[in-house]
């Protein structure tokens, strides 16, 4: 058994922790230094079990981000489920009422056609949109993934190379864990080929994209080219690397990528699980880098804290797979696809993204700012995904010091803390609040940031 982290005052958390770690593997969950018990969550804040409030610099890993539990998404939500305050609230404890099914596998709904044409027709009309004419469902990013490779391989079975940039993050499932990481990790597929990704490029927001030069990362894939010829099938990246770092690449990168891909008659899939909705800026990764993929694959704020993901794309590659092929018990389930459109709901009908924007340079601002506590070496991201790198402070390692951070910021001052997780990539802290936070919020929140960062210097 794990020993649970246990924090003074935190009866009520404690115990829930020693519970968990008892009853549930530590496989279940990654490691976060707080491992924060949360009771309740308001727009972008969590509430302990003892009262305690946290901002929520995470969003839930980047799905939250309408905030959590909007009261508009919330309504609508229940409206496309066709549930009414009378059929809960009412006096009947027992019995039946009739509002949309909960589960419809092998079966269709009409909220599941109307999710279907509201999330195509939005693609569409997004720059990079065009080749979105089939959408297949999922419930994680890994399973919209694993789908989208299924796809590519159907296609020709006789071409079953994949190339994957390195140290990505697909998920841990099948084919999606097969394509997260580098050929260094064990029981690596043989059919998976890494390239490389611009790293040391875009590790600090004080860096130009100028005078980037993509002719490397070109020769490196046309030597693969010339090593596999035909047999390479696909080619999956992410907008940004997400949980290796939090590094975002010139767009020259990903456009140099798409030539490539359609001069070689490679599908190009581009995983914006994380990226989507919003995230960088727009509403779709692809529009903020200036390319069209062949497969876009959705998840997490697609929506906004109910499980739902998708693999979207050409309509030749989706037709590649039979019955059943692509299928599960929980693909467009009906309180996914109501998700989704009240989702939609919110984006196409509010200024989510014009506050992104003014969010965006709040945030550069403020966390170019915590370089001068000297617990922070570098700042990297864009939208409202950012990654903050901690530095080496008295004797300590980055990687402790990024422990030491959440810590910290956890339990907080005067009852108000900061919620982070646990270090990507070992010293790197994701900040990603929800992009409905008013501005007041914002800079109310990197100011305690900052304040905890020069408490903690001068600890060590």
């Amino acid at each position: 058994m794990v020993q649970p982290i246990q924090f003074t005052g935190e009866d009520r958390s404690n115990a829930t922790r020693l519970t968990l770690c008892d009853k549930e593997p530590v496989a279940l969950r990654t490691f976060t230094p707080s491992q924060a018990v949360f009771a309740k969550s308001a727009g972008i804040f969590h509430f302990t079990p003892e009262g305690r409030r946290l901002y929520d610099y995470s969003s839930g890993v980047l799905v939250a981000n309408l905030g959590h539990n909007p009261r508009r998404w919330m309504q609508r939500f229940c409206s496309y489920m066709g549930w009414k305050p009378e059929h809960i609230a009412g006096g009947e404890t027992s019995g039946y009422f009739e509002a949309v099914t909960l589960t419809a596998y092998n079966a269709m709904t009409e909220l599941e056609a109307t999710a279907v044409e509201r999330l195509l027709a939005n693609l569409r009309s997004s720059v990079g949109g065009n080749r979105c004419e089939q959408v297949m469902w999922a419930a994680s990013g890994s399973e919209a993934v694993q789908k989208a490779l299924w796809a590519c391989l159907h296609r020709d079975e006789s071409r079953d190379i994949i190339l994957a940039t390195r140290y990505g993050f697909h998920g841990k499932k099948g084919l999606a864990g097969a394509v997260t990481g580098s050929e260094t990790d064990h029981d690596r597929d043989p059919r998976v080929k890494f390239i490389s990704f611009p790293m040391q490029e875009c590790d600090d927001l004080s860096k130009s994209d100028d005078d980037f030069d993509v002719s490397p990362y070109r020769a490196e894939l046309d030597a693969l080219k010339q090593e596999h010829g035909r047999r390479i099938n696909c080619l999956i990246t992410e907008p940004y690397l997400g949980g290796g770092g939090s590094y975002h690449p010139p767009a020259a990168y990903l456009q140099m990528l798409q030539e490539w891909c359609r001069a070689n008659d490679v599908i190009l899939i581009l995983d914006e699980v994380q990226a989507n909705f919003g995230r960088t800026g727009k509403m779709y990764a692809f529009e903020k880098y200036g390319i069209e993929p062949d497969i876009v694959c959705l998840g997490k704020g697609l929506g906004n804290g109910v499980p739902v993901s998708a693999a979207v794309g050409r309509a030749d590659l989706m037709g590649s797979l039979k019955y059943g092929e692509g299928s599960d018990t929980w693909s467009a389930n009906p309180l996914a696809c109501a998700a989704v459109l009240a989702t939609l709901d919110e984006f196409e009908d509010s200024a989510v993204l014009d506050q992104t924007a003014k969010l965006n340079a709040v945030f550069i601002e403020g966390l170019m700012r915590m370089k001068e506590t000297g617990i922070i070496s570098k700042v990297r991201g864009e939208g409202m995904v950012f990654g903050i790198e901690c530095a080496d402070v008295g004797g300590h390692a980055s990687n402790d010091i990024a422990i030491k951070v959440v810590e910290k910021c956890y339990l907080g001052r005067d009852g108000i803390g900061i919620h982070l997780l646990g270090a990507l990539a070992g010293n790197v802290l994701r900040v990603s609040p929800p992009m409905t936070m008013t501005l007041e919020d914002a800079h109310a929140s990197l100011d305690l940031l900052e304040s905890l960062l020069q408490e903690l210097a001068t600890s060590l």
